[in-house]
């Protein structure tokens, strides 16, 4: 994950982009492209509003409310005294950890970057929220190409191309029914989650 935005610099092989390698662009014009949520997001002292406008300063009203809505942070953000004006306090330690990563997806949707990378960034949320968002994301973001590094199955089925790594190593690549065929790692991985969903 840290490769493709240049976080770091790969010292083996590449990490290409519509196949030009990621260390012949500038970062500028990198960052300028891709809306990452990190798998512990960040919300700076300030408002949502200001949090929000960090994805892009000239975002109007109405774009950052549909941000929120397709992050499923509308309904707590109209209800938080203040809506977009309300406070949030260094860290975002005076909202929830699913409220925190709501507003950081959100504020990766103001920007409308043609990359999005979500790190884990569904996991604080219950499996419905997970799936309400999942498929506001699908519709409203077909453009853009979406990395999603994910522990729960559910959040990556839909996906297109699935990489799935033990240790580190490659063991798996293929839609969710081609890995459910070809990949035992895969088929443990799923038995596991269904199982403990079915205990719970």
């Amino acid at each position: 994950m840290n490769l493709l935005p240049r976080l770091f610099d790969a010292s083996s092989g590449s990490v290409r982009i519509d196949d030009v390698d990621v260390r012949e662009l500038h970062p500028d014009l990198l960052w300028g492209h891709i809306g990452l949520v990190p798998q512990k997001p960040y919300l700076f002292s300030g408002t949502v509003r200001s949090n929000l406008l960090y994805g892009k300063p000239d975002a109007t009203e109405e774009e950052l409310w549909r941000a929120l809505s397709i992050a499923q942070a509308q309904d707590f953000v109209e209800e938080m005294e203040g809506g977009l004006d309300a406070p949030i306090s260094q860290g975002g330690t005076n909202v929830s950890g699913g409220q925190r990563q709501r507003l950081a997806i959100a504020r990766a949707l103001v920007k409308q970057p043609e990359l999005y990378i979500f790190d884990d960034s569904f996991s604080s949320l219950d499996t419905a929220t997970d799936a309400r968002l999942r498929q506001a994301l699908k519709r409203h973001t077909s453009g853009a190409t979406m990395v999603i590094i994910a522990q729960r199955v559910s959040s990556i089925a839909d996906a297109e191309q699935i990489l799935v790594l033990d240790d580190g190593r490659l063991v798996g690549r293929g839609t969710h029914e081609e890995l459910l065929e070809t990949s035992e790692t895969y088929r443990e991985i799923v038995s596991s989650q269904l199982a403990a969903e079915e205990a719970a």
